[in-house]
């Protein structure tokens, strides 16, 4: 099996669990995933299946989320898995006062990821390190919000707002929640994550582990093309020679857009090969990066 699924990620399963529990009910070990989501998240979790999972670095990294926000509480996780470290009513919170400070997070931001997350830091994982009460120095990251658009607003002793954001890779909505409420004064903590959007693939078109085991055993299941989810690459075509040469390891003189690096790169039939890589000498060539087709 060749091809990319669009998972719908159920709550209190890690990414690794989700890639463990496809291995087996899909009966190969070839699996990975196109972004991790944490076990209190749900939504869009893209899977590569076999070839496929030579193509992950490639998948576009614009993301889109719902998330819930609660005021007046603030957590060691900056979420509601966490410890809760600062607690407070704050009933006169508005929602006039928030979208006077939301504009704050559109754009390249700065970030500083959550102490309990997966990043590395001299080659420990923080929520390791965290767990074990280090202290940690956790680096500044660029990270850029395209949209934040408001969906819901809900008063109370500890208000609660839902948001629509796209953002891009790297991007921690748990800090966006933490940062939000101390900019605000009352602290904040993120209550609800939903993926709706990942690797170009949505939440409507997802698959459930019941939608794929069905789909399985009625053999109705479908992957993804492999060249689906890279429709933010750009193209190249190759005629029957230039194919031949190319799935021989060979470089092709080919013009193309120089401020390209890689090419989803086709055969003279159309079907998808892999990915090319270009080269600048005197001349430009282009050479394999990735062969996919066919089964060599």
């Amino acid at each position: 099996m060749n091809g990319f699924l669009n998972l719908n990620k159920p709550q209190n399963f890690t990414s690794h669990d989700c890639v463990a529990k496809l291995r087996k009910i899909l009966k190969t070990k070839k699996i990975g995933h196109g972004g991790t989501l944490d076990p209190l998240a749900t939504g869009v979790l893209p899977i590569a299946v076999g070839k496929a999972t030579r193509l992950l670095q490639f998948l576009p990294s614009e993301k889109a989320y719902k998330a819930r926000i609660k005021f007046g509480i603030q957590t060691t996780t900056d979420d509601l898995e966490g410890e809760i470290i600062r607690q407070q009513e704050v009933k006169d919170l508005t929602l006039a006062k928030i979208m006077d400070i939301l504009p704050e997070f559109i754009g390249e931001i700065d970030q500083i990821p959550p102490a309990y997350s997966a990043i590395k830091k001299d080659g420990k994982k923080l929520y390791d390190l965290a767990r074990k009460g280090a202290v940690i120095d956790i680096p500044i990251r660029k990270v850029f919000i395209n949209k934040i658009e408001i969906l819901n607003w809900q008063e109370s002793d500890y208000p609660e707002l839902d948001l629509k954001i796209v953002c891009g890779g790297g991007t921690y909505i748990r800090a966006i929640a933490r940062d939000l409420g101390e900019k605000i004064g009352t602290g904040a903590t993120l209550a609800n994550l939903q993926r709706t959007l990942s690797c170009g693939m949505t939440l409507e078109n997802s698959l459930t582990f019941e939608d794929v085991i069905n789909q399985k055993t009625e053999e109705k299941l479908s992957l993804i093309n492999l060249d689906f989810p890279l429709q933010n690459m750009p193209k190249i075509y190759l005629n029957e020679e230039e194919s031949k040469n190319w799935l021989l390891g060979q470089k092709i003189s080919k013009i193309t857009e120089a401020n390209y690096q890689f090419y989803c790169t086709y055969n003279h039939e159309n079907q998808f090969i892999g990915i090319s890589e270009q080269r600048e000498t005197i001349e430009t060539n282009i050479k394999p990066k990735i062969v996919i087709y066919p089964n060599l």
